[in-house]
């Protein structure tokens, strides 16, 4: 079993930045990947950014270029820094890890992108 904790959501206006922090209860280093999900009301749960236990990354083409997602072996948590944040960037993000074939989630963090 795996806990996922999110932080770090909130209320920024277009052009700011935020920083998620998703927190696992065990140790992460042998996962085969975490990532964050973001959901928007009335649409489907869709994939940010991803990062594998070598390191490599990968990101909704929507962010790229804006966003980073990195790793802290030392905390057990996986960072989603956001930036240039759009009003369409709204939404509840979640934490997804797999330790192995398992799929663990967050309750999510909520972002809101409004003036």
């Amino acid at each position: 079993q795996v806990q996922l904790v999110e932080s770090g959501g909130g209320l920024v206006q277009p052009g700011g930045s935020l920083r998620l922090s998703c927190t696992a209860s065990r140790d992460i280093f042998t996962f085969v990947a975490m990532g964050w999900y973001r959901q928007a009301p009335g649409q489907q749960r869709d994939l940010v950014a991803s990062i594998t236990r070598d390191g490599s990354t990968d990101y909704a083409d929507s962010v790229k270029g804006r966003f980073t997602i990195a790793k802290d072996y030392t905390k057990n948590t996986v960072y989603l820094q956001m930036n240039n944040l759009r009003p369409e960037d709204t939404a509840v993000y979640y934490c997804n890890a797999r330790p192995g074939a398992q799929n663990y989630w967050g309750k999510g963090t909520l972002v809101t992108v409004s003036s």
